[in-house]
């Protein structure tokens, strides 16, 4: 609470700007720069920590900065900071158990943790990644990002290897991993493409299934559309770039 209170009265806040200008300056800046717009969310928690809203927003904006932290000497930053935005959703998700977004914000950040985590913590994550997931999607299923991330779900466990499967369905009990299916992956995708047909990472990782299960047409047709997409999310840069190189590998393939 220390940094937060820091934060406040770096803002101002302790001088109570409106609560409603910090969370549309966070709104505004979040796509393209979500440090900044975390400095916005971090005031309105250093003033009203049970702020539904400002937790799985900061939550969010913490995953965002954390994503391009890939190299190996960032992961001590990319992990504390993914730890900030669990804290934060987790909180958002037991003030409003039944918000779509804070179920989503969750799962999100879950979902990048287990990235870098072994066998055993992946595979329990992606049970609780599951399970947020759905939950979003029953309570507002046109929630775009909670239908990305049950698809990437699906995708995520279809690429297991038959050791990894063996680890989660006997040795962890997660039998949930047999509700698993490529279909459900492409569906779940699909919808998202459709909710917000100008997101790149929907169509990214949609093309990504379809490449999966050998339909490289549907795969070109969806790396060739995010070429005429803008940039409107900070990570958009880079999935463009990978959009391009898979197009370029398919191209290829097909000489």
């Amino acid at each position: 609470m220390l940094l937060r209170y820091v934060l406040a009265m770096a803002l101002g806040v302790l001088q109570a700007p409106p609560r409603d200008s910090l969370l549309a300056q966070g709104i505004r800046l979040a796509p393209m720069e979500p440090a900044a717009a975390l400095v916005r969310f971090e005031g309105m928690l250093a003033r009203d920590s049970t702020d539904v809203v400002a937790n799985w927003r900061a939550a969010i904006a913490l995953n965002d900065i954390a994503q391009p932290l890939v190299a190996k000497g960032n992961r001590p930053r990319r992990d504390s900071l993914l730890a900030r935005g669990e804290d934060d959703a987790r909180r958002a998700v037991r003030l409003a158990p039944h918000d779509a977004r804070a179920l989503f914000s969750l799962g999100l950040v879950l979902g990048n943790t287990a990235l870098t985590r072994s066998i055993k913590p992946k595979i329990r994550m992606a049970v609780e990644i599951r399970d947020l997931a759905v939950r979003a999607l029953a309570a507002d299923s046109t929630h775009d990002g909670a239908q990305h991330l049950l698809g990437r779900w699906n995708y995520e466990v279809m690429k297991l290897s038959g050791f990894e499967r063996f680890v989660a369905k006997r040795l962890l009990g997660a039998g949930v991993f047999r509700e698993a299916s490529w279909a459900e992956a492409r569906t779940h995708l699909e919808r998202a493409v459709a909710l917000d047909p100008a997101r790149i990472y929907h169509r990214l990782d949609l093309a990504r299934v379809c490449l999966e299960r050998g339909d490289t047409a549907a795969a070109g047709v969806e790396l060739r559309r995010i070429a005429e997409l803008t940039n409107r999310f900070a990570a958009d840069t880079t999935y463009r770039r990978e959009a391009a190189e898979l197009l370029r590998k398919l191209d290829q393939s097909r000489r």
